[in-house]
């Protein structure tokens, strides 16, 4: 009986990890990718450095994209109180600015003003996956084994 529950839940913890692990792609310069259209033709490529995330635009082959005319916002928080985040354009990125640990960020991107909306959403969860030793927001176990798989 006793070895009946600790495979039982040796087996819950190790699906309770696979899940944690998302699918996250990272972008040519290592960060996390947010689809920002319905076709991907346009991507966000999100880097935390200096206490705040930097958001470039990519094109459908992972090009950069000048921003000029396209909008991003950003909220945070609990759902009843919800916290719009000040953005930036500066040196070709979007700069928003840190959220606590664990919590998520919901981007709303538009190529131009009159734009429909295309919502991308991002748990900054800055625990150290045990695997690759990433920080889970930008764990990249789940595709690489997708890919060993494939093999």
């Amino acid at each position: 009986m006793k070895h009946l529950i600790l495979s039982l839940l040796s087996t819950l913890l190790m699906g309770l990890s696979a899940i944690a692990h998302g699918d996250v792609e990272l972008g040519p310069n290592g960060g996390r990718i947010l689809e920002f259209s319905k076709n991907e033709s346009m991507h966000g490529e999100v880097l935390f450095k200096d206490n705040q995330f930097h958001i470039s635009l990519l094109d459908a082959q992972m090009k950069p994209v000048a921003i000029s005319e396209q909008e991003l916002t950003a909220t945070t928080g609990d759902r009843s109180k919800p916290e719009k985040l000040t953005i930036e354009k500066k040196d070709g990125s979007f700069l928003v600015p840190a959220v606590k640990p664990g919590d998520w960020i919901i981007f709303q991107f538009r190529e131009t003003q009159k734009a429909k909306p295309i919502t991308a959403r991002l748990q900054y969860d800055t625990s150290i996956c045990s695997a690759c030793k990433e920080p889970e927001w930008l764990c990249k176990c789940a595709k690489n084994k997708d890919a060993a798989g494939k093999k």
